[in-house]
């Protein structure tokens, strides 16, 4: 029988979550446990299918790592890592320039230093656009480390941003914008919500399954 962790609520059907190597069943607080054990049995290939793929990403993650003459993207397309003397990183619209002398893990670091920057300034931009085009009035617009989350809406209409997004082409960074601010607009993700989103950007959803290439390309990529 396959390990799991059991997690009861109210909810009404039985689910199994799998992510970074571990297997957790949300269940209904009054479902049998032999019940529940029969539904992970049903399910044992698929689970062993996925805990295979979490692991060979896993270890991908965990093999991850930038060096002087790599490429990394920025707003869809690459640049090169660039040795520069002095202690200054940066960016010069043809390469991300660092120190020369530094370990890849000090590199990554100093990329993330850079990318932090762009989307500071990036992102802001672009949401100050979208402030005005859709009236909405975001009560602060934040940029964080999320790594599993593009964006998110407080119920208090603070947005965020993770900074991993600068990484998307420019139709992308518009997409997340949009669909974080049509929240503003209805908390939820009715009907109501995606005609904002589609008001303001008919194509959303050929733009949110393009998010969807960079999810998986990044989930192999360790940017910690």
């Amino acid at each position: 029988m396959i390990n799991y962790k059991l997690t009861r609520s109210n909810r009404k059907t039985i689910a199994i979550h799998v992510r970074d190597g571990a297997v957790e069943v949300r269940a209904p607080h009054r479902t049998p446990k032999q019940n529940i054990d029969r539904f992970v049995l049903s399910k044992e290939k698929w689970i062993n299918d996925t805990l295979a793929k979490s692991n060979a990403r896993a270890e991908q993650r965990g093999n991850f790592s930038v060096t002087y003459g790599d490429y990394v993207t920025y707003r869809g397309k690459k640049y090169p890592i660039i040795p520069k003397p002095g202690d200054m990183v940066g960016f010069d619209d043809k390469c991300f320039y660092v120190p020369p002398g530094l370990t890849p893990e000090e590199v990554k670091h100093a990329c993330i230093q850079i990318y932090r920057l762009l989307a500071e300034n990036h992102l802001n931009e672009r949401a100050l656009k979208f402030v005005g085009e859709m009236v909405v009035l975001p009560s602060a617009i934040k940029i964080n480390s999320a790594k599993t989350r593009w964006g998110s809406c407080s119920s208090k209409n603070s947005v965020n941003f993770s900074w991993l997004l600068i990484m998307a082409d420019d139709d992308i960074i518009d997409y997340v914008i949009v669909h974080e601010f049509a929240h503003i607009i209805e908390m939820n993700h009715s009907a109501r919500f995606w005609a904002v989103v589609e008001s303001v950007l008919p194509d959303y959803a050929d733009r949110k399954e393009r998010l969807k290439d960079l999810q998986r390309r990044l989930s192999v990529e360790d940017w910690g």
